[in-house]
C-alpha cells in the first residue's frame, strides 16, 4: 500500500496532535503514526498528568495542606499501593485520550498504529504489531516521538526496587524509605510528593544545588519545605554503585556512606525516542543523548523533514513542544499567521508547594550585568493565604530605571497558574505599573502582585539613592 500525504507525523503526543490538527485545519491531508497503543505520548500517560494526579492525591490523603488549619493528621494506611491512589488519574486519562481522539477525527487525520521507520526523504513505512508493513509517502514528514527516561548504564533497573521516572509509577507498593538519584525537576517533584505520603525520602545530586535554573531565594524556600517534610538532601555526593540485596537496594556514595533503602528512583534525565527512525542512514544529525538537532523553524538537516517536542531536547515542555509544532507547520506550509514560539516562557515545578517561574533570575540578572531591584510579598500577608494556609512568596525581578519587568518567581500553591499573569505582561514589555493600576478581587492570591509591586517601588528609591552621583547624596 502506497498512499500520499500532504504530511506525515510521527508521535502523537503535544507535539505530534498538535502538529497534525495545526496542518489539517489549512486543509492538508495528514497521516499520524503512533507506536504505543495509546494516543497523547508521555505527557498523557507515563509523565505529566499521572505525576501531577498522584501530587493532588498525596495531598488530599495526608491532609498535609489542612494540619496547620485544622489540626487533622491523616495517615496512609499500610500496604497501600500507588495504585491505590490512581484512580482518579485513571478517569484523567480516559478522558485526555477521548478529547485527543476526538481533535483528530475531527480534522480527518488518519491515525496509523505501528513502529514508523524513514525510508527515504518522503517515505515512512509502519510495522504494525501484527507484523504487517504500511509505506506512506508525504511532502512533508514531522518527527514528534518525544523522550523515554535516561539509564545510567552501571544501574541495575528492575522495575521492581529501583525504578526510572516512567516506572515508578507502576510500583506494587508505597516504600517506607526512597532514595532519589538527580535534583532536577522530576526528582524534585517525586521527593516532596513521596516525602508528603510519608515516605522517608533521600535527594541525592552531584551538583552543589538543586534546581539550577531556579531562583535560589526560591529553591532555599522549597529546601525549608523539604526539610520540614523530613528530606534529607545529599549535595555533591555521585552514587558509585547501586545495587539489590535481600529485597533492598544498597546505594554506595563517593563519600563511602552506604545507604540501604526499600526503593530507588533514578531521575538522570532523558532521552530522544530514534531508535528505530533510521535518521543517520538518511544525514538527519542527532545529538548522544538521541535529541535531533533543528533550526529556528524546527527543519532538522532535510528540510522537509522537521522535529518538534521533546525530541529536540529543552525546554521539553508540553506547552512550548505544541507550539513548537504550530510552528513548524506554519513554515512547512506556508502559514502567515504564525513564524515563532514567544521568547516568554513560563515554567512551572510542580513540587509541594508549586514553583512556577517566567522570565530572569535573580542570579542571570547578576551575570550578565543587569541592573535590577526586587519586590517581595508572603502568602501569610495575603487574606486568600492565611484562608488556605499558604506558607509562599512573591518576588518580582524589575528593571530600576524604567519599571519594567524583568521576571517573575512564585513559590506556593497555585503558583503555576498565577505565573501566567507575569508572563503576559514581561511579553507586552510592561512595567509594574501595571500590578499598581489593576484592580484584584479580594481575598485573592492574585494580589500579591500588587504588594510586591509597592515592595518594589520602595526598593526603587533606595537603589536611586545608592547609585545617586557623589554630589547628590546627602
Amino acid at each position: 500500500m502506497n498512499e500520499h500525504y500532504d504530511l506525515i507525523v510521527i508521535g502523537s503526543g503535544p507535539a505530534g496532535e498538535k502538529g497534525a490538527a495545526q496542518a489539517a485545519y489549512f486543509g492538508k491531508k495528514v497521516a499520524l503514526i503512533e507506536r504505543a497503543p495509546y494516543l497523547g505520548g508521555a505527557g498523557i500517560n507515563t509523565g505529566t498528568v499521572p505525576s501531577k494526579t498522584l501530587r493532588e492525591t498525596a495531598l488530599y490523603f495526608s491532609g498535609l495542606l489542612q494540619r496547620g488549619l485544622y489540626g487533622l493528621d491523616y495517615s496512609i494506611k499500610d500496604n497501600m499501593t500507588i495504585a491505590d491512589f490512581m484512580h482518579r488519574e485513571k478517569a484523567v486519562v480516559n478522558r485526555e485520550h477521548e478529547i485527543i481522539q476526538n481533535n483528530l477525527d475531527r480534522h480527518k487525520i488518519d491515525v496509523f498504529w505501528g513502529e514508523a521507520s524513514l525510508k527515504d526523504t518522503h517515505t515512512v513505512q509502519v510495522h504494525a504489531t501484527n507484523g504487517t508493513d504500511t509505506t506512506l509517502q508525504a511532502d512533508i514528514i514531522l518527527i514528534a516521538t518525544g523522550s523515554s527516561p535516561f539509564h545510567p548504564p552501571d544501574v541495575p533497573f528492575n522495575g521492581q526496587l529501583i525504578f526510572d521516572s516512567d516506572e515508578i509509577l507502576r510500583m506494587e507498593f508505597i516504600p517506607k524509605t526512597l532514595a532519589i538519584v538527580g535534583g532536577g525537576v522530576i526528582g524534585c517533584e517525586y521527593a516532596s510528593v513521596f516525602a508528603t505520603l510519608g515516605v522517608q525520602v533521600t535527594l541525592i545530586d552531584s551538583h552543589d544545588q538543586i534546581l539550577p535554573f531556579v531562583d535560589q531565594e526560591i529553591v532555599a524556600r522549597l529546601i525549608a519545605q523539604l526539610t520540614k517534610l523530613n528530606v534529607r538532601l545529599l549535595l555533591l555526593q555521585q552514587v558509585n554503585k547501586t545495587e539489590e540485596r535481600d529485597n533492598q537496594v544498597h546505594l554506595t556514595l563517593q563519600s563511602g556512606e552506604e545507604l540501604v533503602v526499600e526503593g530507588a528512583l533514578y531521575a538522570s534525565g532523558r532521552q530522544g525516542n530514534v531508535s528505530s527512525l533510521g535518521l543517520e542512514a538518511l544525514g538527519i544529525e542527532v545529538s548522544k543523548r538521541g535529541l535531533i538537532v533543528v533550526n529556528e523553524k524546527y527543519q532538522t538537516t532535510l528540510t522537509n523533514v522537521y522535529a518538534a517536542g521533546d525530541v529536540i531536547g529543552f525546554p521539553a515542555l508540553a506547552s512550548t513542544s505544541m507550539e513548537q509544532a504550530r510552528v513548524a507547520m506554519a513554515h512547512a506550509f506556508n502559514l502567515s499567521y504564525k513564524d515563532h514560539v514567544s521568547a516568554v516562557l513560563p515554567l512551572a515545578v510542580y513540587t509541594v508547594p508549586e514553583i512556577a517561574l517566567v522570565g530572569l533570575t535573580e542570579e542571570a540578572c547578576k551575570q550578565k550585568n543587569i541592573p535590577y531591584v526586587v519586590g517581595r510579598t508572603y502568602s501569610e500577608n495575603n487574606a486568600r493565604g492565611q484562608i488556605i494556609g499558604d506558607n509562599g512568596m512573591l518576588k518580582l525581578i524589575l528593571s530600576p530605571d524604567d519599571k519594567k519587568l524583568l521576571g517573575a518567581h512564585h513559590i506556593g500553591e497555585l503558583a503555576s497558574e498565577l505565573v501566567h499573569i507575569a508572563s503576559q505582561v514581561i511579553a507586552a514589555n510592561g512595567t509594574i505599573d501595571v500590578f499598581i493600576q489593576s484592580v484584584y478581587n479580594y481575598p485573592t492570591l492574585s494580589e500579591m502582585y500588587k504588594y510586591a509591586a509597592y515592595d518594589a517601588l520602595g526598593n526603587i528609591e533606595k537603589w536611586n539613592r545608592d547609585h545617586a552621583p557623589q554630589s547628590q547624596q546627602v
